[in-house]
C-alpha cells in the first residue's frame, strides 16, 4: 500500500489528525515523554491516584439492660471508633431501629432513645431521629481502628425511660436491633 500526501493537502490532513488526537487523547498536555530511536530509549509517564471517601465504625458491642430497676431511667453508654478518610474527618451518623418503620423499639413496642456524641467518654449526646442523618460531625480518629487515641472517637448512648420500663413484664425478654450508618463528608 502506498500512502502519498500532496503538499497542498498535507496541512489539512495533519490538522485533522491533530484534532483526532486531541479528542481521543485528552485536551490537556500529557506529562508522558516518548523515547527516541537509538541504542536505548527512555520514556516517562505520570502516575496519578486518588481515593474515594470512605468511613468505618468499629468497637460496637451489644447493649444489654439486664434486671434493671424499672423505677429509674436506664442508660447504656459505649465508646466507639468512627473514622473518615476525608481531609476534615467529617461524617454524619444515621441510626435506624428494628421497629416499624425503622422505629427505635424493642419487641412489644417498648421504645428506646438513641444519642450520639462525636467524642469518646460522653454520658450524653445529641438525640438521633430514626432514619435521619445527623448534623455534620468531626472524628478525631487518625486510623480505622482508633488505636492511636487514648479514648475512642465517639459515644453511643441508648436510653429506656422508666415509664417504658414499668410497662415491661419481669422475666420476659425484649429485643431489638439498632443499625448505625456512617457517611463520610
Amino acid at each position: 500500500m502506498i500512502i502519498q500526501f500532496h503538499k497542498a493537502r498535507a496541512g489539512k490532513h495533519l490538522m485533522v489528525l491533530g484534532a483526532f488526537a486531541s479528542t481521543f487523547l485528552g485536551s490537556g498536555a500529557s506529562a508522558a515523554t516518548q523515547g527516541t530511536l537509538g541504542a536505548t530509549s527512555t520514556g516517562t509517564v505520570a502516575i496519578n491516584a486518588s481515593v474515594a471517601n470512605r468511613a468505618r465504625i468499629t468497637g460496637l458491642v451489644d447493649v444489654n439492660f439486664n434486671a434493671v430497676d424499672p423505677s429509674t431511667n436506664a442508660s447504656a453508654v459505649q465508646n466507639v471508633c468512627v473514622w473518615s478518610n476525608t481531609a476534615t474527618g467529617r461524617y454524619t451518623i444515621t441510626a435506624s431501629g428494628g421497629g416499624s418503620p425503622s422505629a427505635f423499639t424493642l419487641t412489644g413496642g417498648i421504645p428506646y432513645a438513641v444519642e450520639w456524641a462525636a467524642s469518646g467518654g460522653q454520658s450524653s449526646g445529641t438525640a438521633l431521629t430514626s432514619g435521619t442523618a445527623s448534623a455534620s460531625l468531626t472524628s478525631a480518629a487518625t486510623n480505622q481502628s482508633c488505636s492511636t487515641l487514648s479514648t475512642l472517637s465517639a459515644s453511643l448512648i441508648v436510653r429506656i425511660a422508666s415509664t417504658d420500663l414499668l410497662t415491661m413484664t419481669a422475666g420476659t425478654g425484649y429485643a431489638g436491633t439498632l443499625t448505625l450508618l456512617v457517611t463520610p463528608l
